[in-house]
């Protein structure tokens, strides 16, 4: 299955939204190819320093020219495509060829409204597909107060989009997303504990049954 991750905004997490994926899928192990198709190439970098420090599974990167061969990507269980606005050229191959996409979409009425963009612009690129890829959204780097409802009102807006699959599933805005991805790991191995580590464990559950059962 490929599965691009992807939104026209930046900031959205999906570097580190991928790279969680491809750890957890080797270790649950898939055979599983990640590409970065942003010219920011922050998947590759935290993937050159997990190598660097000889953490167990690798995560296998590919170059995203393979995007324009889909049948080398079949090769793979699951295929994981990082991508943005800053390579139109290549998010638009990326949406041609994926099964799924995933918009991680943080907590603003600004994300919303990117997010709507991003679904028009899937859906011309998707127009000469016999079955257009799957959308699915979720809330990421969602607020940790109770009190705060901007991650509860950005979810409501998600509900109310069509073409649109809302999972329940969120990430919130914690500290150990950013330390763990900056050590070379996923959240669930800096602290399989930790409210981080739960709230990936769901979210990858959600995305990933066949994988579990």
């Amino acid at each position: 299955m490929i599965t691009v991750i992807g939104s026209l905004k930046g900031g959205s997490g999906k570097s580190t939204i991928a790279f969680n994926l491809a750890v957890w899928l080797a270790y649950a192990h898939q055979r599983v190819l990640a590409i970065d198709a942003d010219p920011q190439a922050t998947l590759t970098d935290v993937v050159e320093v997990r190598e660097e420090e000889g953490f167990e599974p690798p995560v296998e990167l590919g170059h995203k020219e393979l995007l324009w061969y889909p049948e080398k990507l079949s090769e793979y269980d699951e295929v994981l495509v990082d991508v943005g606005t800053a390579d139109l050229e290549s998010l638009k191959q990326a949406i041609r060829v994926a099964d799924r996409i995933l918009v991680p979409v943080p907590p603003s009425q600004a994300d919303i409204w990117s997010t709507q963009r991003f679904l028009r612009l899937i859906a011309a690129v998707s127009e000469s597909r016999d079955r257009p890829p799957e959308v699915l959204a979720f809330i990421n780097r969602a607020d940790t107060n109770p009190t705060v409802r901007e991650s509860d009102e950005a979810a409501a807006a998600l509900v109310s989009l069509p073409g649109v699959h809302f999972i329940k599933a969120r990430l919130a805005q914690r500290t150990a997303f950013r330390r763990s991805f900056s050590e070379g790991l996923a959240v669930f191995e800096l602290d399989p504990r930790s409210k981080g580590a739960q709230e990936w464990n769901t979210l990858a559950a959600v995305l990933y049954p066949h994988v579990l059962s």
